[in-house]
């Protein structure tokens, strides 16, 4: 199973504003193990940024001068996501932007569902957790999934920081693999990235205790009742007494 936990920064918050993508980061997980793939980039709006926007990750116009714009990385990302299960938080906003961009652009397949599933992890979090709250640093605290080095969003941390948490809050990981180096980020060619690309540090939620709960002599004598209903209906596959 292959899924990417996705994320984006943007310039504000609708796109009926004008408001368009600035970062992605994008992580890896094959059967619940993240592989180290990752897709990362800055990505130049040609607009200004609006300050409440700017004061939440921590991205101006000025750093983004020399970034890509989004047609020039798309095919790139697009590859990234192909047949994989799309995992983010608030999905709606995230899949919004990026179909928004694909509109831009003219893109022949402008929906996500064209190239990839949706998972939204906000509204698992809130089947698991009705009425607490559920943003991503309420679940970090919750599963106790470490946010420390964390001093603004960003696209890449955020999807790091989701993917422990998707995976503490659907079963549990003992095993994570997190990048310790946001120096890779430059290495690759990813643009400049702003003060907050440094990696977290993952601390998965021990096992809760498992409460046992044993069947009376009523209920066992009604299941071997219908265990021998089966057995005489000579339909039984898995009885060889």
């Amino acid at each position: 199973m292959r899924q990417i936990v996705l994320d984006t920064e943007t310039t504000g918050l609708s796109t009926a504003q004008g408001h368009r993508v600035i970062e992605i980061g994008c992580v890896e997980l094959v059967n619940r193990r993240l592989t180290g793939r990752e897709f990362h980039r800055f990505l130049n709006p040609d607009r200004d940024i609006d300050e409440g926007a700017e004061a939440v990750h921590g991205i101006s116009r000025a750093d983004l001068e020399t970034a890509p714009r989004f047609h020039e990385v798309v095919d790139e990302f697009l590859e990234f996501v192909k047949d994989a299960q799309l995992v983010i938080h608030n999905a709606p906003f995230d899949i919004g932007f990026i179909e928004h961009e694909l509109k831009i652009m003219e893109h022949p397949q402008p929906s996500i569902e064209d190239h990839a599933t949706v998972l939204d992890t906000l509204g698992l979090a809130r089947e698991l957790h009705p009425g607490q709250r559920n943003s991503l640093d309420a679940l970090c605290k919750r599963y106790e999934v470490d946010a420390s080095k964390r001093d603004v969003h960003g696209a890449l941390i955020d999807s790091e920081l989701l993917a422990n948490v998707y995976l503490a809050m659907t079963g549990g990981q003992s095993s994570l693999l997190l990048h310790e180096e946001s120096a890779d980020v430059i290495d690759r060619g990813h643009g400049t990235p702003p003060k907050n690309s440094g990696s977290p540090r993952a601390v998965v939620a021990p096992n809760p205790d498992l409460v046992v709960i044993e069947a009376s002599q009523e209920e066992a004598a009604a299941h071997e009742a219908m265990l021998e209903k089966i057995r005489k209906s000579g339909a039984c596959v898995w009885d060889f007494d």
